[in-house]
């Protein structure tokens, strides 16, 4: 299945995978990794969404900041440690992804609160303040998660960004993440500590037995930061459940 694309302003190009939106409204998966179509294409990032699209729903992707089609991921995260500085990137971003969503549901794409958010590595922390910002949105999912954009070396000007910011927020969502058990690019010790922090959060506001889950599996890759092929796939999974429109092939 090939991405189709979705224009909704000059600046909001949204690439998708499932039905054509001329079939109405359906669930929708929002999933950050690399550049719209990279993250739906490009083997094996693409994972997560290629699971995904057998089922009834729409897997909408858009790119990461100065992710473009065909720059290397590595190049895109130099440039957010050079333009940190001299503007708001991630908030203008954030911006965008919120105004795709109020589109989609007011031309009645997609179904409230039938929305989630998937992301991998920096893309989790993306998906992580998309939910937490969107009341439409009910599920995160993070693979290899950043959850602290200052533990990077060169970003401690974006401490703003840490997931502990918005634990609060984020903590009333059903969460699902998975980290290396000796992660050491974006930390498997800050992972387990925001999601510590969100069952605390949400045991605060009465949630005896809150849906907030880590999946520790063992490390693989760079630095102890890849994903297998089957994390991929029983993440998504799971978010097909959460949608209910999970079905045994």
């Amino acid at each position: 299945m090939k991405p189709q694309q979705l224009n909704l302003a000059s600046d909001i190009q949204l690439e998708y995978l499932g039905p054509s939106v001329g079939l109405g409204p359906l669930p929708a998966v929002f999933y950050f990794a690399l550049s719209a179509r990279d993250s739906l294409l490009l083997d094996p990032f693409n994972q997560p969404a290629v699971y995904l699209s057998r089922f009834p729903l729409r897997i909408f992707s858009i790119s990461l900041p100065y992710h473009e089609e065909g720059k290397p991921a590595k190049q895109g995260l130099t440039e957010w440690t050079t333009r940190q500085k001299g503007e708001d990137f991630l908030g203008n971003y954030l911006k965008k992804i919120q105004n795709a969503i109020a589109f989609l549901l007011n031309q009645e794409l997609i179904l409230p609160n039938k929305i989630a958010t998937m992301g991998l590595s920096r893309g989790a922390l993306i998906a992580a303040h998309v939910a937490a910002n969107n009341a439409e949105v009910s599920y995160w999912l993070g693979f290899a998660p950043l959850t602290k954009l200052s533990y990077l070396p060169g970003f401690s000007d974006l401490v703003s960004w840490d997931l502990m910011h918005i634990v609060d927020l984020l903590s009333t969502k059903t969460i699902r993440c998975y980290i290396g058990n000796r992660d050491v690019r974006v930390g498997t010790r800050n992972c387990f500590d925001l999601i510590e922090a969100l069952a605390e959060a949400a045991y605060q506001k009465r949630f005896l037995s809150s849906p907030i889950e880590l999946r520790i599996q063992p490390s693989i890759g760079h630095h102890g930061h890849g994903t297998a092929k089957e994390t991929f796939h029983h993440g998504a999974k799971w978010i097909a459940k959460q949608l209910k429109v999970y079905h045994a092939l």
